[in-house]
């Protein structure tokens, strides 16, 4: 003990020049940076819009995946307006070498017991600068989450050590709100139609509503269970249990009306979200399964069903086609991808000039197929109409042949480099190889439409980064970080940041 204390005194020992004095807490040592106050945040941003437009900055988009190995993935992308730049396409096997978008994790843990199936982030439609994130899995629970919708910081760095490279940003701002237990079987589909509801939909048949107020379930909307036929002789499941659930659902614009497909069943069903019953249901005849390429020892269930923004047309997605639906439920078209390959997932995007809808579908082969509803030529047989696919991203000529398992289509506003010069929309894919690729399209490239003379749809966009996850990615989510910070979560965030440099200085004393 006296050699320690003697040993202590000796390194400690003033030196003959004057005596040593003790640095002052409040001074950064090297190689630590300390956070900004609020007055120099206040500073630093009024310098910077001084010095730069708006459309200098770089965009940031939180991207949210889960994954197969039950792991719930938070990432930011950090996006220069210069790379939204029309440029050439790239080489098809990465983003082009001039790329500086970065990829700073926000969050990385387990969260559930089993594989996570679907999430949904809910639309932000006040200022608050906060978003909800729900998570569905086969462990029957939903999670509820808190997002930001502020920036990162631009000098947040990793205080974590990565074997993968990637630099660590946890955000205090993203919070978790707790479970709900609303359902007895695996969680199939989440949607916010608006932020004060959630729907969810599971296999025991049920779509839940709840209120996000308080997370109280408000209803219960009871799917009838199909009867069992044409089971194989050698099935390995229960007595009494048969393939239900529901598999997908879709809110009208309006909120008043639901359709709903699922398992076992080749039918559709309509909803009145005003009493919450059954409005209709409109059976799948042979001939049109036939045309969607539904064999004889296909299931013939609907996959996916998505309204269209102004709720005049709707689609029903199977396992290698889709249906356009019109408003008074009659087919009008047939849309197949071509070479023909399995859908795992559908969306709508609106052309800024012509208000047309295009839809995107992402298939087993690596594609992003769009193809046009407007333009439909009637036929004058009894088969439907096939509209042709007008464009696609990815696939074997862009080097891409994992099945895009889930995608997101991100609109930029004119502040945000939608002119002439710059994209329309970045388009978030999500393989289950577990790479990320972030995608510009223009909307001249969708504008133009196919040539009579091409064989094949035409390639478009451009491959700008992709980022490796390390897991089997089910489902994704996106959204452009545009909002603000609120002065009490500054004000908390700069105190908590403090009390933690203050207890590390204590640690190293």
């Amino acid at each position: 003990m006296a050699t320690i204390t003697g040993k202590r005194k000796r390194v400690e020992q003033p030196s003959k020049k004057g005596p040593s004095k003790k640095p002052a807490l409040d001074k950064a040592a090297p190689g630590k940076q300390k956070p900004a106050t609020k007055h120099q945040d206040k500073h630093a941003s009024s310098h910077a819009s001084t010095n730069g437009s708006k459309k200098e900055e770089p965009i940031h988009v939180q991207i949210v995946t889960g994954s197969y190995e039950r792991v719930l993935h938070g990432l930011a992308a950090r996006i220069p307006t210069q790379s939204l730049h029309r440029k050439s396409p790239s080489n098809g096997t990465g983003p082009s070498s001039d790329s500086d978008i970065t990829f700073t994790d926000s969050f990385l843990f387990a969260a559930h017991a089993s594989a996570i199936r679907c999430l949904a982030i809910s639309h932000q439609t006040d200022d608050s600068g906060k978003r909800l994130l729900a998570t569905g899995s086969s462990d029957e629970r939903i999670n509820v989450y808190s997002l930001s919708t502020a920036p990162p910081p631009q000098n947040a760095v990793g205080k974590l050590p990565s074997l993968t490279g990637t630099a660590t940003a946890e955000n205090p701002r993203n919070k978790s709100l707790g479970s709900l237990s609303h359902h007895d079987r695996a969680i199939t589909r989440l949607s916010f139609p608006t932020k004060t509801k959630l729907f969810s939909a599971a296999e025991d048949a049920t779509i839940a509503i709840s209120r996000t107020r308080d997370w109280t379930m408000l209803s219960s909307i009871k799917a009838p269970i199909p009867k069992p036929q044409g089971r194989p002789s050698g099935d390995t499941a229960g007595p009494g249990e048969i393939p239900a659930g529901v598999n997908d659902f879709a809110i009208h614009p309006s909120q008043k009306l639901m359709l709903s497909v699922g398992r076992g069943e080749r039918a559709m069903r309509l909803w009145n979200l005003m009493t919450g019953k059954k409005a209709g249901v409109l059976n799948f005849d042979r001939d049109l399964l036939t045309q969607v390429g539904e064999g004889k020892y296909a299931s013939g269930e609907g996959r996916r069903v998505l309204w269209d923004e102004a709720g005049e047309n709707f689609v029903v997605g199977f396992e290698r086609g889709a249906v356009l639906f019109g408003v008074d439920c009659k087919p009008r078209a047939i849309i197949r991808p071509s070479p023909l390959s399995k859908m795992h997932q559908m969306r709508f995007l609106i052309l800024p000039s012509s208000q047309g809808n295009v839809l995107a579908l992402s298939t087993e082969d690596g594609r992003v197929s769009f193809f046009t509803i407007d333009a439909i030529v009637e036929s004058e047989g009894d088969k439907l109409p096939t509209i042709p696919c007008i464009a696609q991203i990815g696939g074997k000529e862009a080097g891409v042949t994992g099945r895009v398992k889930d995608f997101d289509i991100l609109e930029l506003s004119s502040d945000e480099g939608g002119d002439g010069s710059s994209a329309n929309w970045i388009v978030v894919t999500a393989s289950s190889d577990g790479a990320i690729r972030l995608w510009t399209v223009f909307e001249e490239e969708l504008a133009m439409g196919m040539d009579d003379s091409m064989k094949d749809p035409r390639q478009v966009g451009r491959l700008i980064a992709m980022h490796e996850t390390g897991n089997r990615i089910t489902c994704l989510g996106a959204f452009v970080m545009n909002g603000k910070v609120s002065e009490q979560d500054e004000v908390e965030e700069v105190a908590g940041a403090e009390e933690e440099e203050d207890s590390e200085d204590s640690d190293e004393e």
